[in-house]
């Protein structure tokens, strides 16, 4: 496999270079071989920062993407994880080495399991796939210490924020069209505290959120 750029440049020139200071999350980067995520076609342009089709329509988010947001979960050895967005599988593998253990769904049933498939191939033991309504969350698996939202939502899903553990973090791009905004909420005693990040575009949430009313 001969690839452009290497996993240490990536990680120099495209994460060291912006906002990704935790040196838990560059270590992680460096050694989860992204190019085992995406098709063969595309193995040479792995670790080139952008995203790249792996299928049914859907794309593997580009690396600084899945570094700012593993980031901003603030994940410890001990943290429960619900990834809302399986896709490749790429981005669980990333949480699962920040985290203790990582709950991921996929509503595309074919991406599930090849997702399944390879995380099992590669070793990465303490993930948990399953297909069905992400915006449901995960209820039987709940509380979360973060949610990492990897699709997005017209507005937030009351399910998801219901299953966030007091203190916990969700990570979550909100909007619709081509352009939404990545928020991160905080659960507190006294209720959620909400803050916008930046402008990002991900693949729009599908399922009964379609159906919910406005939440946060």
């Amino acid at each position: 496999m001969l690839t452009r750029k290497t996993p240490q440049e990536m990680v120099r020139q495209t994460l060291q270079n912006r906002d990704i200071k935790d040196p838990d999350v560059l270590r992680v980067m460096e050694e989860v071989p992204r190019y085992r995520f995406v098709p063969d076609s595309l193995q040479e342009v792995a670790y080139e920062d952008r995203p790249l089709p792996i299928g049914c329509g859907q794309t593997i988010s580009q690396p600084y993407m899945v570094a700012f947001m593993a980031q901003a979960a603030r994940l410890h050895t001990e943290s429960k994880v619900l990834e809302i967005g399986t896709g490749s599988g790429y981005s669980a593998a990333v949480l699962s080495r920040l985290a203790g253990q990582v709950y991921s769904i996929e509503i595309l049933p074919d991406l599930a399991e090849s997702a399944k498939k390879i995380l099992q191939l590669l070793h990465y033991e303490n993930i948990t796939v399953r297909s069905g309504d992400g915006s449901l969350g995960w209820p039987e698996e709940q509380p979360f210490d973060a949610i990492v939202v990897t699709a997005a939502p017209p507005h937030i899903p009351k399910a998801l924020l219901a299953q966030l553990k007091l203190g916990g973090r969700m990570v979550v791009p909100v909007g619709e069209g081509d352009l939404q905004s990545l928020k991160i909420i905080e659960r507190t005693a006294q209720g959620f505290e909400s803050h916008t990040v930046f402008s990002v575009r991900f693949v729009p949430m599908t399922g009964q959120i379609r159906e919910e009313g406005k939440e946060l």
